[in-house]
């Protein structure tokens, strides 16, 4: 039985669709997700070193360890977002996400460190980016995809902007003010921008996704709940899981190389100047794909582009193997880019494209716990086998039989009928 949802105003009428506006705010939801990406948080870590001796390895276990119990506290941000909605919970979690900002401003102890890096990750590099890849599927079906790469571009800005900033913050003024100069951003821009513009879904003022105008009590709830399936539903279906691991390679494997990326290329001949270069080249060339890759997934079925994607990763690792030059690390930086920017297509739009816009909360939530945990183990067998063989030739190897396995899982994650699941 469904209930009729209070019908929300909103708070402009412009001469397009409401839902791109939307778009706009999810952009920046993930964008203010920077100062709790690696990125940003990374700028600051030898200020932490100088000012209190503490060693490198002791703040990046700290730092490992908040991002694991981010990670799976990350499954009851996604159950607060489906029972009380994105308009109450970004503006919310942004506050919230300030006052952990402030708190990392003041740090002066070991537990003080611990406890903001896991407030940030949480609601930084967990929260803020699951708000944003949760509210723009609710407002578009048929232009999902190309919704989702336009919102991908706060994502972008962030990761080429966030790292420059930081450091003329710190330098200029020290590292305390700037981790206050986002806490003041968050909390004077980015709450009251989605208080005042958010709206949890078109059913709610009088729409359908996609711009599709509906009659008073033409049943919107009812549409809404026809599509969707809970996380209890989802997690029955042979498509969930294999989607899981299709999600949990990529952030292992992209986390490992990446993490390693400097000595992996040096000992090609590569230069620390050149790796720095061809790191940059991946993120340059991951905007445009995933335009491309909006285009593709508006055409194609999802589970067929990630194994392709997959098929992609395997060539790109070999290409890393066999490097002989600088022209073949930029090479594979640019392939890179554009399989990572399919790679973050795929993430977006797989879920509500098979389990529709309801429990998308709970379902992103539950699935960010696999990613978080791939991305957190992902350099531990690189090093390991550095340390053990002095290469990296046998981990490489070892691992292209997981986005291997991955093509046969995406392949395989066809989607599933409502009819077999619905109770």
């Amino acid at each position: 039985m469904t209930h009729k949802r209070k019908t929300e105003t909103l708070p402009l009428q412009p001469p397009f669709f409401y839902g791109w506006i939307i778009v706009v705010i999810g952009a920046l939801s993930v964008f203010f997700s920077g100062p709790g990406q690696t990125y940003s948080v990374s700028v600051f870590i030898d200020s932490y070193i100088a000012e209190f001796g503490w060693s490198r390895s002791f703040v990046s276990s700290m730092y490992s360890v908040g991002t694991l119990a981010a990670g799976f506290a990350l499954f009851v941000v996604g159950r607060q977002v489906d029972r009380r909605g994105h308009r109450f919970m970004i503006p919310v979690v942004a506050t919230i996400f300030g006052l952990a900002l402030l708190w990392m401003s003041v740090v002066v102890s070991p537990w003080m460190l611990i406890v903001g890096f896991f407030l940030i990750r949480l609601l930084g590099q967990g929260s803020m980016t699951l708000l944003g890849s949760t509210l723009v599927p609710q407002w578009f079906e048929r232009k999902r995809a190309r919704a989702m790469s336009l919102m991908s571009i706060g994502g972008v800005l962030g990761a080429a902007s966030l790292p420059p900033l930081n450091t003329w913050l710190i330098q200029e003024y020290g590292w305390r003010m700037g981790w206050q100069f986002w806490a003041l951003a968050l909390i004077v821009v980015m709450a009251p921008a989605a208080a005042y513009f958010v709206r949890n879904r078109p059913e709610s003022v009088g729409s359908l996704p996609d711009g599709i105008k509906v009659g008073a009590g033409s049943g919107e709830d009812t549409y809404i709940a026809a599509r969707s399936w809970t996380l209890h539903q989802a997690k029955r279906t042979r498509a969930f899981w294999l989607f899981l691991f299709c999600m949990f390679v990529p952030s292992m494997v992209n986390t490992g190389i990446t993490f390693h990326m400097v000595s992996i290329l040096g000992e090609h001949g590569i230069t620390p100047a050149q790796s720095a270069f061809v790191l940059g080249l991946i993120a340059m060339t991951a905007l445009p794909s995933t335009f491309l890759a909006g285009w593709v997934l508006d055409r194609y079925p999802v589970h067929r582009v990630v194994a392709i994607a997959n098929i992609a990763q395997v060539f790109v690792m070999l290409l890393l193997l066999y490097i002989q030059s600088y022209g073949m690390a930029i090479v594979f930086g640019g392939l890179r880019g554009i399989i990572q920017g399919f790679e973050s297509m795929n993430v977006n739009v797989l879920w509500p494209n098979y389990f529709g816009r309801q429990y998308l909360g709970s379902i992103r939530g539950f699935a960010m716990i696999f990613m978080v945990v791939g991305s957190a183990f992902g350099p531990l067998p690189f090093g390991f086998a550095f340390d053990v063989f002095g290469s990296y030739s046998q981990v490489l190897w070892l691992m292209m039989l997981f986005p291997a396995a991955a093509i046969w899982a995406g392949a395989q994650a066809v989607p599933p009928r409502w009819e077999d699941y619905r109770r």
